[in-house]
């Protein structure tokens, strides 16, 4: 047992998860979510469905002659360089293989790519000893502003 599975503080503790970051296209990040979100509800404390998608980006590649780029796209120079638009999605699960290899097969079978970008990573995360009724003046629900406005996927990406 490593010191981390020890560690405690009287605002919460640390567990040991599994963090995935799945590059993707921006308007594909919702339909990966639900793919993943349907064989683990991704919990943080009482909530549920927690990720974390980023703005958009770029992602570049040299697809080769034996790429299904090559296969289905009569117009593509091959070994061109391409970029395309490209978001990180990224979720954090409880560190078990046996369902990080379900969550895999939800992203492979749903990735609009036949090699996606996908990064695991062994990790810890915090949990808070949770109060709702904690009087912390930082929390959003004791420091005047209320939580903050929602945004849509597609809004995130801008």
């Amino acid at each position: 047992m490593s010191s981390m599975d020890t560690y405690t503080s009287q605002s919460g503790r640390l567990v040991p998860v599994f963090r995935m970051e799945i590059n993707t296209r921006p308007d594909d990040a919702e339909r990966l979510l639900d793919a993943i979100f349907a064989v683990c509800p991704l919990t943080v404390g009482a909530y549920e469905r927690n990720a974390t998608v980023t703005a958009q980006g770029a992602e570049t590649g040299r697809p080769g002659e034996q790429t299904v780029t090559r296969i289905h796209n009569d117009a593509f120079e091959a070994d061109g360089t391409e970029v395309y638009p490209s978001v990180e999605l990224k979720v954090s699960f409880e560190r078990d293989v046996g369902l990080l290899q379900k969550i895999m097969e939800a992203v492979l079978h749903a990735h609009q790519y036949e090699e996606p970008i996908i990064h695991v990573r062994e990790e810890w995360a915090s949990r808070a000893n949770y109060t709702p009724r904690n009087e912390n003046p930082n929390r959003w629900w004791n420091d005047g502003r209320g939580t903050p406005g929602k945004v849509s996927l597609d809004q995130s990406r801008r």
